[in-house]
C-alpha cells in the first residue's frame, strides 16, 4: 500500500514538473522570441517615414551624401552585430549611442538618431540588438546580456568619431532598461551621461506585470521556473536582469523620462528608479503620454529637454 501511494506521489510530481517545463518553455519562446517586426527593415523604413514625415527628407539626403553608413561587429560568441551611424553636420566630438526597444531595431530609433544628429549636432550611432535588424541572434536579451554588446558599440562608436568623444547614451523602453543596465558597469572616461525613456526597472517585474495581465497568473510558480530556464538556456535570468540595482551603482548623470499615461511600462517604476539613482538626476514625467510616446507628442520639448540636460555635461 505505502509503495503504491508513493509511487502515485511521484506520477504526480513528475506531471507537475514535466507541466510546468513546458509552460516555462512556451514562456521563454513567448517573451523572448516572438514574431519580430524588427527584422522587416523595409516596413520599419516605411513605418518611421509616415510617423516621422521629417525623416525622409533627412535621411534622404543622408543617402544621397553617402553619410548614412553601416558597420558590423563580432562580440566575444561570435555573434555577427549591427549598427548604423552617421556623423555630425560638422566635426564635433559629442556623440550619442542610440538603444532601441522591445521587437524594434535601429530603424526604429532614427527620430532620436533625427533628434541627435540633425536638431543638435551630434555624432549618432544606432545599434541593432539580437534577434533584431540585421544582427544575430534567436532571442531577446531584455538588456542585460545587450549592455556587454552596447558597450561594444559605445567604444566602436568612440572609435569611429576620434578617440576623444563625449558621449551619451540613450534608449527607450527596452533600451532604456539597456542604457541603465550599461550604466551600472564601470564607465570610460568619454561617457558623460544617460537619458532612459520609459524602462523598466526589472526583467521580473516586467515580466510578473505581463504574467498577471494577460494570463491571469501569479508570479509562482511559472515565473521562478521560467527564469531557471532562462538561467540555464540563455546565461541569465529574470532576477539580476535588474535596472534598479544597476543605476544604484551609477554615479554619472541621468534623465529619466516616462509617460504620464503609460501602463505597458508602469509610470511607477520610473519614481522608484529616480529614487535609486544618486545625484545628479533629473525627471520628466510627460503628461498625456502613454508608453514610448513622448517624443512623437512632444517633439520640440523633447528636443529642449534633452539639450537642457546634456548641455550640462557634453560641451
Amino acid at each position: 500500500m505505502r509503495k503504491k501511494v508513493l509511487l502515485s506521489i511521484c506520477i504526480v510530481i513528475g506531471i507537475i514538473v514535466a507541466i510546468l517545463g513546458m509552460a516555462s518553455s512556451f514562456m521563454l519562446r513567448f517573451a523572448l522570441s516572438p514574431t519580430n517586426g524588427g527584422k522587416d527593415l523595409h516596413s520599419s523604413w516605411e513605418y518611421m517615414f509616415e510617423s516621422y514625415p521629417e525623416l525622409r527628407p533627412w535621411t534622404d539626403s543622408l543617402q544621397q551624401a553617402n553619410a548614412l553608413k553601416d558597420t558590423f561587429i563580432y562580440a566575444p560568441d561570435q555573434a555577427r552585430l549591427h549598427a548604423y551611424y552617421v556623423a555630425a553636420p560638422t566635426p564635433t566630438s559629442k556623440t550619442a549611442v542610440i538603444v532601441h526597444g522591445y521587437t524594434d531595431n535601429a530603424i526604429r530609433m532614427m527620430m532620436i538618431g533625427y533628434l541627435y544628429n540633425k536638431s543638435l549636432g551630434y555624432n549618432i550611432l544606432l545599434p541593432d540588438l539580437r534577434y533584431s535588424g540585421l544582427s544575430d541572434g534567436d532571442a531577446f536579451q531584455m538588456g542585460w546580456l545587450d549592455r556587454k554588446d552596447v558597450m561594444l558599440w559605445m567604444d566602436i562608436a568612440n572609435q569611429i568619431y576620434g578617440d576623444s568623444t563625449q558621449m551619451v547614451v540613450h534608449g527607450i523602453s527596452m533600451g532604456g532598461a539597456t542604457t541603465m543596465m550599461v550604466s551600472g558597469e564601470p564607465q570610460p572616461d568619454y561617457v558623460k551621461c544617460f537619458v532612459d525613456d520609459c524602462g523598466y526597472t526589472s526583467v521580473w517585474d516586467q515580466f510578473s506585470k505581463e504574467l498577471k495581465e494577460d494570463f491571469g497568473l501569479p508570479a509562482f510558480p511559472l515565473l521562478y521556473t521560467s527564469s531557471w530556464l532562462c538561467d540555464w538556456t540563455k546565461g541569465w535570468n529574470f532576477t539580476e536582469a535588474s535596472s534598479l540595482e544597476q543605476v544604484k551603482k551609477c554615479s554619472l548623470p541621468m534623465l529619466f523620462i516616462h509617460g504620464e499615461k503609460d501602463d505597458y511600462v508602469p509610470t511607477w517604476m520610473v519614481h522608484e528608479l529616480y529614487k535609486a539613482k544618486e545625484e545628479p538626476k533629473e525627471i520628466w514625467v510627460v503628461p498625456g503620454a502613454d508608453h514610448a510616446t513622448s517624443y512623437k507628442l512632444n517633439k520640440e520639448e523633447y528636443t529642449q529637454k534633452v539639450k537642457q540636460f546634456t548641455d550640462k555635461y557634453i560641451q
